[in-house]
């Protein structure tokens, strides 16, 4: 691994409070050492510190989040914690429902004031989760950036003149500068894991239906629901208290998931780990390239088997995604006034147009195609623990653009493409930060499982995350 530099990172200003990770926070709660209150209260004002330079959050709820961590404090006090959260400071990105709270999606059009929970949330308040307010989003969470109409750009910790990323960019934001521990981030083509490798924390996106989902997104089932947190305990901690049956969730597999938070440590010697270097879409950076081939020789030194793999064969992966996320953004932006559509985005008003152009027939065709490389995938991750790749093939560019300057791309989907894939099978895939490179940046690693084996990936993931601490 290359030196850690002594740039500052974003955690260096902050304060012990909100360094704390939600594990340690929750010993500290349990010894009567410390009081959700205090914590509250400094991640608190760590958001409107933030927030002034960059831009994470669409709402911070004061109010709310110190009233709930007064009756957090009780418990604790009491010896009745309620939950395996309980008073742990979180965040909700801005388009999943919190009961009366405005939901824009990163919008300008009308919202919507959701009268229940999303099924998360739900999960998640009766942990005893304390919500500090929602998260930025691009609109309706189109893109793997963090700016729109709305809220404007978000900007990165590292360097707050390059993306975080997105479309969890403000939930990434948040995690990276200490304002709470868990971060409920959504991902339907790298949205939790692009702005994990922008930022250095971890993201997981979980296999398809594990954390239920309602309302369903209109860009069907490629998107998931997931925790983005700085250690991979945490990220475990919170998908299991997210993890449930909602019969509001017809998508979701009724057969129930192995538990994420109990799988045996894990240890590197002899796992069999597949390589993929090559995304089917777009380049891979070449400093992105040296760092993956840095974390391979550290995972060859701790005696783990490394085998080079490629993906299913499939005629156009890129074509495949567009077909399926296009057609969810038509399905999205129909609903809108033809007033409010003038206001959108313009790549999604684009990318929408070549959505609704596809037929029904189009349709029944990509789904089927899809079948066939999901059920592909499958198999090959069986002959594996888990298959690694670079976490994203680019390193984080100027803020406020859809594609690196200067690449020749067009949309962002081109330089995603260690991401969209894992969506078309719905597997569950974590990205840790392997080093932070000579510029001053973070970089990552993605380890990819089978379906229902979330907490085999998180278990590979932190014995790599022990690796790199050691």
């Amino acid at each position: 691994m290359a030196p850690t530099p002594s740039a500052a990172t974003p955690l260096d200003d902050a304060s012990e409070l909100c360094r704390l990770s939600g594990t340690e926070l929750l010993a500290l709660y349990a010894s009567h050492k410390l009081s959700p209150v205090e914590v509250a209260r400094a991640t608190l004002a760590r958001a409107e510190t933030i927030q002034e330079r960059l831009n994470a959050f669409v709402r911070i709820d004061h109010e709310s989040a110190l009233a709930a961590a007064t009756a957090s404090e009780k418990r604790w006090q009491a010896g009745t914690p309620i939950g395996a959260l309980d008073g742990v400071p979180t965040t909700i990105k801005d388009i999943v429902w919190v009961k009366d709270s405005l939901a824009r999606y990163g919008s300008r059009s009308p919202g919507v004031t959701p009268a229940s929970d999303a099924p998360s949330v739900v999960l998640l308040r009766e942990a005893g989760a304390v919500f500090l307010g929602l998260t930025t989003t691009p609109e309706f969470g189109w893109k793997a950036l963090t700016d729109g109409p709305l809220t404007g750009i978000t900007r990165n910790p590292w360097n707050p003149d390059l993306t975080p990323g997105g479309s969890s960019g403000g939930a990434a934001v948040a995690a990276a500068t200490g304002v709470g521990a868990l971060h409920l981030g959504t991902d339907g083509g790298g949205s939790i894991r692009v702005p994990a490798a922008f930022t250095g924390i971890v993201g997981h996106k979980p296999t398809f239906g594990r954390v239920p989902a309602y309302p369903a997104s209109a860009f069907g089932t490629v998107a998931h629901i997931g925790p983005m947190t700085r250690t991979v305990a945490d990220a475990q901690l919170m998908l299991q208290a997210m993890s449930g049956r909602d019969f509001r969730d017809w998508f979701q597999n009724p057969l129930p998931f192995a538990p994420a938070d109990s799988v045996a440590a894990v240890d590197l010697k002899g796992r069999r780990f597949g390589l993929w270097r090559t995304p089917p879409s777009g380049t891979v950076d070449p400093t992105i390239a040296a760092a993956f081939d840095r974390a391979v020789k550290r995972l060859e030194e701790a005696g783990a088997s490394l085998v080079p793999v490629d993906l299913p064969a499939e005629e156009n992966l890129l074509d495949l995604f567009h077909r399926h996320w296009f057609a969810g953004a038509a399905a999205r932006l129909s609903l809108l006034s033809p007033g409010d559509l003038d206001a959108v985005d313009p790549g999604l008003r684009e990318i929408a147009a070549q959505g609704a152009a596809y037929s029904a027939v189009d349709l029944i065709h990509a789904h089927n195609r899809r079948a066939a490389f999901g059920g592909a995938f499958d198999a090959l991750l069986a002959d594996y623990d888990a298959i690694l790749s670079p976490a994203c093939a680019v390193l984080p560019f100027k803020a406020g653009e859809e594609v690196p300057p200067g690449s020749g791309l067009k949309r962002w989907t081109e330089w995603a493409g260690f991401s969209y894939p894992v969506n078309l099978a719905q597997s569950p895939a974590a990205i840790i930060r392997s080093e932070i490179l000579e510029n001053g940046l973070p970089v990552g690693l993605q380890i990819i499982g089978s379906r229902g084996k979330d907490g085999s990936v998180l278990a590979v993931a932190a014995a790599i995350e022990s690796l790199y601490a050691a």
